[in-house]
């Protein structure tokens, strides 16, 4: 065998090997959204309420709480939630925390009625683990903060995946 059949034999090798590691990362599965992603629409309409004041039984900029925040960014992908949390809770289906993807959504017991939901936001953001969310807080208004916050970690419930 001479060296230029040798060469080229290894060229191809090394060609054959790029070919298949190239497809197995673009097969995986990302976490991140993309633009064409009614996920990515879901979430940008609930940031866009960033910083609406807390009303309860609000459902506008002028103020808001959190299950319209919920009704809302669904809405504008076609879905049509309950206008309570404790409603929406029922939505969807129930997904484990360590399965927690963008866009679903987040049920919590904020009350002294520890089993009852109260409270709802939306998955923005998973990174190795760590859950952030958008919610209207009765004292911030629409924001967003981390499951693993001591308060939101205490009173956390489920999640409910709505969008497959």
């Amino acid at each position: 065998m001479n060296r230029s059949s040798s060469l080229s034999r290894f060229s191809l090798v090394l060609l054959g090997m790029c070919f298949l590691t190239l497809g197995f990362f673009t097969s995986c599965k990302s976490n991140k959204v993309t633009k064409d992603d009614p996920v990515f629409t879901v979430i940008s309409t609930a940031k866009s309420y960033r910083g609406t004041p807390y009303k309860y039984g609000g459902t506008t900029r002028a103020g808001m709480d959190c299950s319209a925040l919920v009704y809302h960014s669904y809405y504008s992908v076609g879905v049509t939630m309950p206008r309570i949390s404790a409603d929406q809770a029922n939505m969807g289906k129930k997904v484990s925390p360590r399965d927690l993807q963008q866009g679903d959504v987040l049920f919590f017991a904020t009350s002294k009625k520890k089993n009852r939901v109260t409270h709802a936001g939306i998955v923005t953001e998973v990174h190795k683990g760590d859950v952030r969310f958008i919610h209207a807080s009765t004292s911030l208004g629409v924001t967003e903060d981390f499951l693993s916050n001591r308060y939101w970690n205490k009173a956390f419930l489920f999640g409910r995946r709505i969008l497959e």
